[in-house]
């Protein structure tokens, strides 16, 4: 992946967006050699629901509804 100095990518960051999106290749925008970001094209791909996504995939052992420990236990709970 091509790389660009923060300091380049702010004079010419709408350029930039455009080679992305032109090119379909990515950018890393590094301060002082090191890298800080990424510029990469949008992607059409949609994002899995998170919901039910872990069916079928765990097991459930024991009584997960009563409490953990006895009601009497629980400062709390006492009078």
């Amino acid at each position: 992946m091509k790389q660009m100095a923060i300091s380049e990518f702010k004079a010419k960051c709408l350029a930039v967006v455009d080679e992305v999106q032109k090119t379909k290749r990515g950018i890393v925008i590094t301060r002082f050699g090191k890298p800080v970001a990424e510029v990469v094209p949008h992607s059409e791909q949609r994002p899995q629901h998170w919901m039910g996504s872990m069916k079928d995939r765990i097991q459930i052992l024991g009584d997960i509804l009563s409490p953990a420990t006895n009601p009497s236990d629980w400062e709390v709970l006492r009078d």
